[in-house]
């Protein structure tokens, strides 16, 4: 066991986060932390690492090995790139310590001091010390280009990088600690990551010996590296087995079977006490409906499942647009003159597609958007857009926001002031009430920004959408009512993101930036990829070692002695004539493995 929080409660102020927080982690654990955005995964997090106190509850660590990842990536113009992915860790960290001990012992002046072993001890950590400069900056510029960073930027301080590139950065620091840790605790990880860098940290965590916390609201991510899913709600803590797709079918079960309990207990207690309410209006001198009041009183409670409040986001269409929307003939553009960024794009993009553009950071995707919104001009080809056009943006960087204006106020703008009150209930369909409604929108998170944002565009009347990461910092009920939205809307969608979920439910067709040009596919992301939605997910295994060798018919896969196998418990039927044979045998190891979506065990009505 190397973590674990009982009852933990936190509040600030008069506003209780955690109120019965508990959780588990045990050696090569894979866990997602999920909640809505304020349910305090944040903070749960800075407990267990003992950076935010709890008020009240226990707190055992039985590691000081942890790697972690922040939210919100280091953005200062102080720290190069080096610095922080030099920062201390693992063996580097405990040599210095050791340094600073014997600094404090000598210092001291105690009589009992064995100088000579302290200052031999000394100079052998100082030694130490020297060969592991020399080979950590072999180590960190080689876990640089592991997440797809060029050892160009060691030198660049950390506020010229790309939203992006911080996060790699960081993202280089964790795979620089991950060989002297217990445990990696990563907040949020897969923000601004492009698709590929996802998915090599899927398979980087797969085959890591840490164990793993993640909060994430990435739901393929989630499915891919999660074998046990933790949610907070109400600020209490929940545990189900299994990856995000298995928590939300046992989570549909778990509300059902809550719903039958109350109405039950509801239907009882109601007809209890209309039974003592007869009884004292009829029989008011005995005291027997004090016995049926005594029987209510030991009734056992049951709470009401609390309704859940949903984002409500429908997006109106203008009417008509042309045929044709976009057409894109052999186009090259960039932002230098004779020298193109993106080459031979061809496009032909008309009413009512939805298509996703995905590709690598710096790829130019957002130059592409530039050209589609006419901000930036083809070098050479022919480039139309029909006049019908109706364009709602939606940026990521929230440039239609006036941070020093309230949601209100911000809205206001748009609708006139004397429609105050169709404001307020326009931004409560995206769950923005009281305060956070008045307060300066540079006081909002992340995501309160990203619905303020999404209510601006729901003031205009367009028939094309651009959408530019429009899931960043919303949680995943939020991120659900905006894919309903978009494939309910009648226009033209086209929209930049790395969510693979969205790709996949969303749009009709995608286009990947890559190598200087952008390529349309028809389809999904996954069918794009020659794979069905959500192929496979992370299941635990068993470790077998083979005794003799053998053939598994179900697979065709030779086998020979000495080797190890990992079984899915949804894989033991392929491999029980060998188990009956003497085969293979269990060695008691256990290990995360990957498995095909056909293999994942039925859903069972547990936690």
């Amino acid at each position: 066991m190397l973590f674990r929080a009982d009852s933990v409660t936190k509040a600030f102020g008069p506003v209780h986060i955690l109120t019965d927080a508990n959780i588990q982690i045990n050696e090569r654990d894979a866990i997602g932390l999920i909640g809505i955005n304020g349910a305090g995964k944040s903070t749960f997090i800075k407990i267990l690492l003992g950076i935010e106190p709890c008020d009240t509850g226990e707190i055992t660590r039985n590691t000081r090995r942890i790697g972690y990842l922040e939210q919100f990536a280091e953005d200062s113009h102080e720290f190069t790139v080096r610095d922080v992915l030099g920062r201390p860790y693992g063996h580097i960290e405990n040599i210095r310590r050791r340094m600073r001990e014997i600094d404090d012992e000598m210092a001291s002046g105690k009589a009992n001091i064995d100088w000579n072993a302290l200052a031999v001890e000394y100079a052998d950590l100082e030694q130490k010390l020297k060969d592991c400069d020399v080979a950590d900056e072999e180590k960190l510029i080689s876990c640089m280009e592991e997440v797809g960073l060029s050892r160009e930027l060691m030198d660049r301080t950390m506020d010229t990088l790309s939203g992006g590139e911080r996060t790699k950065v960081m993202l280089a620091r964790i795979v620089v600690q991950a060989g002297e840790c217990d445990i990696l605790i990563m907040d949020e990880p897969t923000s601004h990551l492009d698709i590929d860098t996802i998915e090599w940290l899927e398979d980087f965590l797969l085959t890591s010996k840490c164990a793993v916390l993640v909060v994430s609201h990435d739901r393929y991510f989630l499915d891919k590296m999660a074998v046990r899913m933790v949610e907070i709600e109400n600020g209490k803590t929940r545990e189900y087995k299994g990856n995000y797709s298995q928590f939300v079918m046992k989570k549909m079960l778990d509300l059902r079977r809550q719903e039958r309990e109350w109405e039950k207990y509801d239907q009882q207690k109601r007809t209890q006490q209309a039974i003592a309410d007869r009884l004292k209006h009829d029989q008011w001198y005995a005291a027997t409906y004090k016995t049926r009041e005594k029987m209510i009183e030991k009734m056992e409670v049951k709470q009401k499942p609390e309704e859940f409040r949903e984002i409500k986001v429908r997006i109106q269409a203008a009417h008509k647009s042309g045929k044709n929307v976009f057409l894109l003939k052999d186009c090259s553009f960039g932002y230098t003159k004779g020298n193109p960024l993106l080459t031979h794009v061809n496009l032909d993009i008309r009413k009512g597609d939805k298509i996703g553009i995905y590709g690598a950071n710096g790829q130019g995707k957002s130059t592409l958007i530039k050209v589609l919104l006419e901000e930036l001009e083809v070098e050479s080809g022919e480039f139309w857009a029909a006049p019908g056009n109706k364009v709602g943006y939606y940026s990521q960087q929230r440039e239609d926001l006036d941070l020093k204006l309230s949601a209100e106020e911000q809205l206001l703008i748009y609708m006139g002031k004397e429609r105050r009150a169709e404001a307020r209930q326009l931004l409560a369909r995206f769950l923005l009430f009281g305060e956070d409604v008045d307060k300066p929108m540079s006081q909002l998170s992340g995501g309160q920004r990203c619905r303020v944002s999404l209510a601006v565009l729901l003031m205009k009347e367009t028939n094309v959408l651009i959408l530019d990461e429009p899931t960043n910092y919303l949680d995943i009920p939020a991120r659900h009512a905006i894919e309903e939205a978009v494939t309910e809307y009648t226009g033209t969608v086209i929209t930049v993101t790395h969510d693979r979920y969205f790709l996949d439910s969303c749009c009709t067709s995608v286009i990947e930036v890559k190598d200087g040009t952008a390529i349309p596919y028809p389809g999904t992301y996954s069918e794009m990829k020659g794979r069905p939605n959500i192929t496979e997910i992370v299941v635990d295994a068993d470790e077998y070692r083979v005794l003799a060798p053998f053939t598994n018919w179900a697979t065709g896969r030779k086998y020979t002695k000495g080797e190890r196998v990992l079984v899915a418990p949804d894989e033991i039927p392929n491999y029980q004539w060998a188990m009956d044979q003497g085969k293979i045998k269990k060695t008691g190891g256990r290990q995360r493995k990957k498995v095909p979506v056909k293999n994942i065990p039925e859903v069972e009505d547990d936690r």
